[in-house]
């Protein structure tokens, strides 16, 4: 009896001792997927700071850093709650702008209460993420397809409906007096004064809530158990009882709540409304999750991982900017990251297998 309980382990230690260290790394990169996006975060403000000759130093400062990803920070939360289910949204920013456009243009064309216009930038939000998600889950329409579409819907939309006009900052509720941005719509502008040079915005304030609630959310309830579930077999979570169309509906109205909070955090951020602003952010809120060790798959990756992601692209932004590289080469940077956190999640995944 002895004999045989002790072969199992004898085979175990077998197992263990012909394992490579590469194979190694990559079984603990499976089970702590946020590793890589730390690393490649911390290594690009080392190299960014001795590139920049000194420049890059102020970046590192955590409340600058924060202030400048805020909005793409919140956006890559509802982006992560997609990617999760194997899906991708490439009509988040246009989703965002005509979001923040209707809700400035409310307030100041028809005299609706910040307040109340803030609650239709949700239920817009949230009826654009419907619209999404019954295109998925009720015609069967790939999300790629549906949002490239919406991409393109939403952007002439939003154009036509501002008449491709900016709306200022004045007109929005800011004091030029006080210098500080006043009122509701603005409110996620206002910097909260920590010490030093840490000055937060509240939109900071508004992104770190966001994470910690869904991070909870996808983590410790039912219904985050089966956006897992859902984004790793979908045929297999049918099987298992649950409602696989349910979960993807919800899954998109609550992304379009999250681009709505992000429309907020928008006006804050810029101090005003334009259909014209943050052109980049579709793509960079799925540069942000892919990087930050969320498969594109769907079914593996965590919260934490995009916030570090979020960090990272904004780092590369700045860091290669103020090091006065090329703003073609900058793309060419965020790009090939795409590719190399891809091609190391492939790598990753096979260790499931």
């Amino acid at each position: 009896m002895d004999t045989q309980a002790a072969a199992p382990d004898g085979a175990a230690s077998l197992l263990r001792a012909n394992t490579t260290a590469l194979e190694r790394v990559q079984h603990t990169l499976h089970r702590y997927p946020t590793i890589s996006p730390a690393f490649v975060l911390v290594l690009s403000c080392i190299v960014f700071t001795i590139l920049g000759d000194g420049k890059f130093q102020g970046m590192l400062n955590i409340g600058t850093m924060l202030n400048q990803t805020a909005v793409l920070a919140t956006l890559a939360v509802g982006q992560t709650l997609i990617i999760l289910t194997a899906g991708v949204d490439l009509a988040v920013g246009t989703a965002m702008l005509l979001t923040h456009l209707i809700v400035a243009k409310t307030f100041i064309d028809q005299g609706v209460p910040a307040p109340l216009a803030l609650l239709l930038g949700v239920l817009v939000g949230m009826l654009l993420g419907a619209f999404h998600g019954v295109i998925v889950t009720k015609i069967g329409l790939p999300p790629f397809i549906v949002t490239l579409g919406t991409f393109y819907i939403f952007n002439s939309v939003g154009l036509v409906y501002s008449k491709a006009q900016t709306i200022p900052k004045e007109a929005l509720g800011d004091n030029p007096v006080t210098a500080q941005p006043e009122g509701w719509l603005l409110w996620t502008g206002r910097t909260i004064h920590l010490g030093g040079d840490l000055r937060p915005t509240y939109g900071v304030v508004v992104a770190i809530v966001l994470y910690l609630v869904f991070g909870y959310i996808l983590a410790k309830t039912a219904w985050g158990r089966h956006v897992y579930a859902t984004g790793d077999d979908r045929e297999a979570a049918r099987l298992a009882g649950i409602d696989v169309t349910r979960v993807l509906l919800g899954v998109y109205v609550v992304a379009g709540l999250i681009y709505a909070i992000g429309a907020w955090v928008q006006l804050g951020r810029s101090l005003s409304a334009s259909s014209n602003a943050a052109t980049d952010i579709n793509l960079e809120t799925i540069t942000a999750v892919v990087i930050g060790g969320t498969s594109l798959f769907g079914g593996r990756g965590r919260l934490i991982g995009t916030l570090l992601g979020a960090m990272i692209v904004t780092v590369f932004r700045q860091g290669l900017k103020l090091a006065e590289i090329d703003a073609y080469w900058q793309n060419f940077a965020i790009g090939s990251l795409i590719l190399i956190a891809v091609a190391l999640d492939q790598w990753i995944r096979k260790v499931a297998k």
